[in-house]
């Protein structure tokens, strides 16, 4: 076995599990879309106001398709004890992992292309002026955000809570990057926030800027990774 072999593995476990893509597609799809078109069809300002919002949703995406989906994933695969039949292999540990990360870095980064077109139809929320930036802030935060849920997974003791182990980040991560609309907070939360990699991937397409948001999502793939190193579990905790 291969770490193409656990790419692939990682990838057709995702698509034939339908929970799984009700939660991971279809919800962050159609709030990503859905919700710009509306946006655009009830807001004086129209196509304006769909892109402020599409913006904000890339952090809804970023945080259900490739934070929750890999917690799921993963912790699923452990309490089944998946994970630590594939340890008896040929591969490496970071191996292992990294097939299923990418698979899900694939995933998120497919939806948001998805999503990115049906809004420019449906909402004229305009392309992006440097698509070369707009992917590199896609993929870079794909991949944070699935080096961090990987890492999260110490955190969830069974798999049946992993969606609310995750909800937390969801919420922050929408408010964080204003997806729920403007809410006002006191300006030490909002500081607090702006920390998150789903905010600096926002920020990074809204103003074309680059390397704050870089700097962010560098420190936490610094931080994923020692955590995916030190607290990682590969079997479910006996009772």
């Amino acid at each position: 076995m291969s770490l193409t072999a656990t790419y692939r593995l990682g990838t057709r476990l995702f698509w034939r599990d339908r929970v799984m893509l009700f939660a991971s597609v279809l919800t962050p799809v159609g709030l990503a879309v859905g919700l710009p078109v509306l946006m655009g069809n009830v807001h004086p300002d129209g196509a304006e106001a769909a892109t402020t919002i599409f913006h904000g949703m890339l952090a809804i995406l970023l945080s259900i398709t490739a934070f929750m989906n890999i917690v799921a994933a993963l912790t699923s695969r452990r309490d089944l004890l998946v994970l630590k039949r594939l340890r008896t292999s040929t591969l490496t540990d970071g191996q292992i992992l990294a097939g299923q990360i990418a698979s899900t870095v694939t995933q998120t980064v497919a939806l948001i292309v998805a999503s990115t077109l049906a809004v420019w139809l449906l909402a004229d929320v305009p392309l992006p002026a440097s698509p070369l930036l707009y992917a590199a802030a896609v993929v870079a935060g794909s991949a944070v955000m699935a080096l961090l849920g990987a890492a999260y997974t110490a955190a969830v003791p069974r798999a049946e809570l992993a969606a609310a182990f995750t909800m937390p980040v969801f919420l922050l991560a929408g408010v964080g990057a204003g997806a729920m609309g403007p809410i006002p907070l006191p300006s030490f939360v909002q500081s607090a926030l702006d920390l998150l990699p789903t905010t600096a991937v926002v920020d990074a397409v809204r103003t074309g800027e680059m390397l704050l948001p870089a700097v962010n999502l560098a420190v936490w793939a610094v931080i994923g990774a020692v955590a995916l190193r030190l607290w990682f579990r590969w079997e479910p905790r006996r009772s």
